[in-house]
């Protein structure tokens, strides 16, 4: 089972905040009925899912709303450290937080707003760094295919630090036509798992990244065995996955299970409903920094891996014919990937022999 003491300790208690989350869905749940009032209908199952989706106007539509959380704190920290910005990548990193998630029912991003929250407005004063952060989120949406349509930026003393900025947003997605959504639950065994790589830390594990940085004698300026920085490599923007997801829905096959692995790491291959065994036969290469990370604070590979990415930053379940073809097709399209294992008959977990980790399906339950 999956330890994430260090993880609580840096004052982030996923026990706590997936039972939130159910509750959340069970009363967003309850408001359905207006949606079929308006004449739209839902797609139950997009609840808990990475993205609402529904029905309206003779349109298969998703919607999701997102945060980046405290990886802007890192960002400006190493900006007081050594005068470097890096708020565009952030800005990469929030937009990733919100797209990756709306792709994964099989949507491809249309419209994308942002809310930036400050505790003061002179944050903006820096015009280096306003400018970097507007150019990332710029480039981001450019990048995912969905126009920037506006946003809101308040500032919020007293609730957000004055040195801080809290970035967020939501996205509009439309599922192809002839496509259905994409929510795990035709999952069965026989079939592939894919893994896209990561490029780092992406958008969870912040709040861990920011604590050890407080107890190392150097910071964010200890250096790494590459000779890189940890600040700097903890700031390499997240992978958008927009694109992958695009060429996949406009090819013939038929993706099972799209999700981006973010908090929960691993575990998250087991949001698909289905009641099976994922086994992961290949991982790819730990990117440095998390493994610096994982090694600092201790953790086994149970814990690194229900923790950080590990190198993996996308999943895709599909027919096992068509394993090679997605791997193909996301090489193509610029992503790193690989045919990671099978989905075989048992109890819902993930198991990963060579690395002795066995999670099992109660250490997931988000929904």
């Amino acid at each position: 089972m999956a330890n994430l003491d260090s993880y609580q300790k840096a004052g982030v208690d996923y026990e706590v905040l997936d039972r939130v989350k159910r509750e959340a869905v069970a009363r967003a749940k309850a408001t359905t009925g207006l949606l079929a009032a308006a004449g739209g209908q839902e797609y139950p199952a997009s609840r808990g899912s990475t993205a609402y989706v529904f029905d309206y106007g003779g349109l298969t539509m998703a919607m999701v709303t997102e945060g980046l959380g405290t990886k802007s704190m890192i960002a400006q920290s190493y900006l007081e450290l050594t005068g470097d910005s890096r708020f565009a990548d952030t800005a990469i990193d929030a937009v990733a937080s919100i797209v990756n998630d709306v792709v994964s029912v099989g949507a491809n991003p249309i419209v994308l707003t942002a809310y930036f929250s400050t505790g003061d407005a002179a944050w903006y004063s820096d015009e280096r760094r306003s400018l970097e952060l507007l150019r990332g989120w710029q480039k981001a949406c450019e990048l995912s295919g969905a126009t920037w349509g506006g946003g809101e930026s308040p500032a919020l003393p007293g609730l957000v630090s004055a040195e801080g900025i809290e970035l967020g947003g939501c996205a509009l997605a439309i599922v192809p036509p002839g496509r259905k959504p994409v929510f795990g639950d035709t999952v069965t065994p026989g079939d592939a798992i894919v893994f896209l790589g990561a490029s780092g830390l992406h958008t969870n594990g912040a709040s861990l990244a920011r604590k050890t940085a407080s107890e190392l004698p150097d910071g964010y300026l200890t250096k790494l065995p590459s000779g890189r920085t940890f600040g700097e490599a903890l700031l390499d923007p997240s992978v958008l996955y927009p694109a992958f997801v695009k060429e996949l829905l406009a090819s013939d096959i038929q993706p099972k299970f799209l999700n981006p692995i973010t908090g929960h790491g691993l575990l998250k291959i087991m949001r698909a409903p289905a009641n099976v065994r994922y086994v992961i036969e290949q991982v790819p290469d730990v990117p440095e920094v998390l493994d610096f990370l994982a090694k600092y604070d201790q953790m086994d590979a149970a814990e690194a891996y229900a923790t950080f990415n590990m190198g993996i930053g996308y999943v895709a379940v599909v027919p096992a014919d068509d394993a090679q073809a997605t791997v193909d097709l996301a090489t193509k399209a610029g992503y790193e990937a690989l045919i990671a294992g099978e989905v075989v008959a048992g109890d819902r977990s993930v198991t990963v022999p060579s690395l002795g980790i066995d999670f099992r399906g109660e250490e997931l339950n988000i929904s």
